[in-house]
This record gives C-alpha cells, sequence and structure tokens, in this order.
C-alpha cells in the first residue's frame, strides 16, 4: 500500500515559513494547507500577513481567506475540514504540506481534537453577555466554581478558552476537563515535522521591519474599516487590538507600533515554546532549505524501509 505523506512546516511568525514551503512545494510538485489561524479570514489581509496573490498564484494554497470574520470557527471544525481535504489531495499528490504558525490548528490535524457535545447558541449568548457586563473575572469566578482543573489549566487571560469551558461545563452538567481525553488519534497518512528556528535577533527584526511594512501597506485605514466590530474574535488578535487602543485615545500612534513589535515578538516566543513541547520535531534555519529537502526525502525512504520490513516480518509470522 503507498504511504501517504503530510509534511508539518511549523514556527514562529516572521520565520519564513511561506516562504521556504512554497520553494518546497514546488520541489515535490504539492500543494499547501494552511495552518494560521488568522489569514484564515477573508476580509483580513494586512494585518494577519496574507500572502499575496503572486505567492498564491504560484503554488496552490488551501485555508487562505476561507471564511468570513462574521463566522463561528474553531480548531475542531477545521480539523474536520482539513482531513476531508487531506483525502481528496491525496489522490493527486503523495506528499501534501501543511504550513503556519498556529499550533492549536497543526495538533488538530496530526494527532485530533477530543469530541465535545454541541453547545446551545443561548448559552453561548448569556456568556457573551456576562464577559461585556461584567467583565473577565465573573467568567473566571465561574469557571472555578464548576470546573477547578479546568481553571487551573486555562489560559485566564483568554475570554475564548474560559467561555468554552464554562460552555461545556454548563451544558452538560459535567466538568469539561472530563471530555479531555489527551490521546492521539490514527491518521491514514504518514506524518514529517518540521520547525524553523531562526536566530533570535534575525527573527526580531523580521517581525519589527514587518510591522512598519504593514504600517506603510495600510494597517490604520484596514483596522479602522473592522473598528465597528472589534468584539468579533477575529480581531482579538496583535496588530488589531493596538490600533482599536491607538482609536479610542489611549495609546498615540507610534506607541500603538512599539507595542505591536513588542506583542508580536512576545506571541512569536509564545509559538516556540508550543513547538518545542513536541519531541517529534526537527529544527532548521529557515534558509536551510536543501537540508530540509534532503530531510523530507531521507524520512519518506525510512517510512518506505519500515513498512517493508514490517510487511515481511508479517509474512514469516
Amino acid at each position: 500500500m503507498k504511504n501517504n505523506y503530510l509534511v508539518v512546516i511549523a514556527g514562529p511568525t516572521a520565520s519564513g515559513k511561506t516562504r521556504l514551503s512554497v520553494e518546497l512545494a514546488k520541489s515535490f510538485d504539492s500543494e499547501i494547507i494552511s495552518a494560521d489561524s488568522r489569514q484564515i479570514y477573508k476580509e483580513l489581509h494586512i494585518g494577519t500577513a496574507s500572502p499575496g496573490e503572486d505567492i498564491l498564484k504560484t503554488v496552490k494554497h488551501h485555508f487562505i481567506k476561507y471564511i468570513s470574520i462574521y463566522e463561528n470557527y474553531n480548531a475542531s471544525r477545521y480539523e474536520q475540514e482539513v482531513l476531508a481535504l487531506l483525502n481528496a489531495l491525496f489522490r493527486e499528490h503523495q506528499l501534501i504540506f501543511l504550513t503556519g504558525g498556529s499550533g492549536l490548528y497543526i495538533d488538530a490535524v496530526c494527532n485530533g481534537i477530543d469530541d465535545f457535545p454541541e453547545t446551545d447558541s443561548l448559552l453561548r449568548k448569556q456568556l457573551e453577555d456576562t464577559l461585556q457586563n461584567e467583565g473577565i473575572e465573573s467568567l473566571r469566578k465561574q469557571l472555578k466554581m464548576v470546573d477547578p482543573f479546568s481553571y487551573a489549566k486555562t489560559d485566564l487571560r483568554n475570554p475564548k478558552r474560559i467561555q468554552k469551558a464554562l460552555e461545556i461545563s454548563l451544558m452538560t452538567g459535567k466538568p469539561y476537563s472530563s471530555f479531555l481525553s489527551g490521546a492521539s488519534k490514527k491518521r491514514p497518512f504518514e506524518i514529517i515535522r518540521i520547525a524553523l528556528n531562526p536566530d533570535r535577533k534575525e527573527l526580531y527584526n523580521n517581525i519589527n521591519k514587518r510591522v512598519l511594512r504593514m504600517i506603510e501597506e495600510g494597517l490604520e485605514a484596514e483596522a479602522r474599516k473592522f473598528y465597528p466590530v472589534k468584539h468579533l474574535n477575529a480581531l482579538n488578535t496583535v496588530g488589531y487590538r493596538e490600533m482599536f487602543a491607538y482609536f479610542e485615545g489611549s495609546v498615540s500612534l507610534n506607541e500603538a507600533i512599539t507595542l505591536i513589535q513588542a506583542n508580536t515578538r512576545k506571541y512569536a516566543r509564545k509559538q516556540i515554546t508550543w513547538f518545542r513541547k513536541n519531541n517529534n520535531y526537527s529544527w532548521f534555519h529557515p534558509n536551510d532549505k536543501k537540508e530540509i529537502e534532503s530531510f523530507i526525502r531521507d524520512k519518506i525512504s525510512h517510512i518506505i524501509h519500515r513498512s517493508i520490513n514490517a510487511g515481511e516480518n508479517h509474512t514469516t509470522t
């Protein structure tokens, strides 16, 4: 049976994932699935550093400008839709690239997400109203009461994570944590994981330059366009949040730009920490295209030999 391969190219923002993935996809005559939880939105471009049309025309990309900011979207839906797409793509290609910095999305495809019951839209609206009227501390207190374990493990600065845990707990009467199995799901394809590790000074310099380029390209105008719907989850992200603060007069434009740079560097550090936790990643400098290509080919050869040996052993027994 022919093996299919999903090659993950992960890494922090501004590390060169898009450029490298395009070069590799051309070498392997392949396509790219984006694992970026912000570039997935149709309406957002400058603040998400979405690839330009020139890049998108070079190699076929999927899940770029895929849904509207007005839609509810999550890693569970992403998992289901990417797996369905891979099933189709593997009929034409033996190898597909999954590229991005959203660790949760990548893990959803590679390992699966626990199956949660559907939540009640009315309950969700009630929790959103509580957040709006009483603040995040009110949700924290509720979560601590109904699910102390989740309270201890959840990022308490992230209202979306708190709200999800509360939704499941309140609707089912069971703690959200009781639905978390932590077991990986078996996938019908082989996974090769690569992470990019640029020099830290180089990475920060890339981030700072990218932010200035966003400003030149019109980030302020783009953010102002969406200021009336700033409450949407799609806009609760670095770049837009700081611009909204500028519009509200709490910071100057220069302060907002400095904050975007600082918060993006902070986000990049979090991404690196996330991927470092998984020992299955092999780390490379973004410029090591030839070494990465050789690594992928060697991995495939190793997997093929392993499958052949396993088949021979099964036959002899």
